[in-house]
């Protein structure tokens, strides 16, 4: 963080790389980077994939702020989001709802998951971050976006990177710090487990 509270770019880039350097900062691919510390919950009973009322809309965001509460984010919640475009540059973007949703988020950086050998048909990752202080609710807009598919790809943390959650349209991947912290959040919150054998 700077002084007036923005966000440090290279700070972050750098820390990100001291902290999570086997993956880049993308959403879908943490699992797969981090599997022996890595837990995935469902965000509504009987692993239901979309909310379709106000109270399934509840129970989802409970159990999301339950987990992140559990992980301690306090005093700041880091919100990383993503959108696409065709060029380097962060616009025109493809996903309007992002801005929506994080309007006060910086650019970040750009990342090209899947360069390819034409860079005509090159899409563009553009993350943005920003800090909130943390409360239940701080993120209602975020999570439910996520939740009807409307924006992909986010990453929350504390300031320190020391853990990452991944929200999804379905619930919440979790990678964290340690094996033994992973066991003992799987355990607290078994309920919520996929019954398959993947624990996706």
């Amino acid at each position: 963080m700077l002084p007036n509270g923005s966000l440090d770019p290279q700070a972050l880039s750098q820390l990100w790389e001291r902290q999570w350097p086997e993956c880049p900062p993308v959403g879908h691919w943490l699992r797969g980077h981090h599997p022996d510390r890595w837990i995935r919950f469902h965000s509504l009973p009987e692993s239901k994939r979309y909310p379709d009322s106000e109270a399934e809309y509840a129970i989802l965001l409970d159990r999301h702020y339950t987990v992140l509460a559990e992980l301690d984010p306090s005093p700041d919640l880091l919100v990383i989001t993503a959108d696409w475009t065709d060029t380097p540059t962060p616009t025109p973007r493809k996903w309007p709802r992002r801005s929506e949703v994080a309007p006060a988020a910086q650019h970040w950086q750009t990342l090209v998951e899947e360069p390819g050998d034409d860079p005509d048909f090159r899409i563009y990752t553009q993350l943005y971050a920003e800090t909130r202080p943390w409360r239940p609710s701080i993120i209602d807009a975020v999570l439910r976006a996520v939740a009807d598919d409307e924006i992909y790809s986010v990453i929350l943390s504390s300031p320190d990177l020391r853990w990452l959650y991944h929200p999804y349209d379905g619930g919440a991947d979790v990678i964290l710090p340690t094996r033994a912290e992973r066991d003992a959040l799987k355990i607290r919150h078994r309920a919520w487990l996929s019954t398959h054998s993947s624990g996706l």
